[in-house]
């Protein structure tokens, strides 16, 4: 799945176009490397999100096409 679909799924970020815009822009770097949009997101990696001064760190723990609000944080773990 790409990075961008991924991060909205999981509820991380809102919306995608806004996903797309921070790997655009390199505040999203997955195993401390930026990445772009279409990154394939696999299972054990961890997503750094840069927001302000802020750094964010999740690791992927489950991947799905549709995921249910209250659901959406099991496809990662804070770290």
């Amino acid at each position: 799945m790409r990075i961008d679909k991924y991060l909205k799924v999981s509820r991380l970020i809102k919306r995608r176009s806004v996903a797309n815009e921070a790997c655009d822009s390199g505040r999203i770097a997955v195993n401390g490397r930026p990445v772009k949009a279409s990154y394939d997101v696999k299972v054990g990696d961890v997503i750094e999100i840069t927001l302000g001064e802020r750094v964010n760190k999740y690791e992927v723990t489950g991947i799905a096409e549709h995921v249910l609000k209250g659901d959406a944080a099991s496809l990662y773990k804070p770290l």
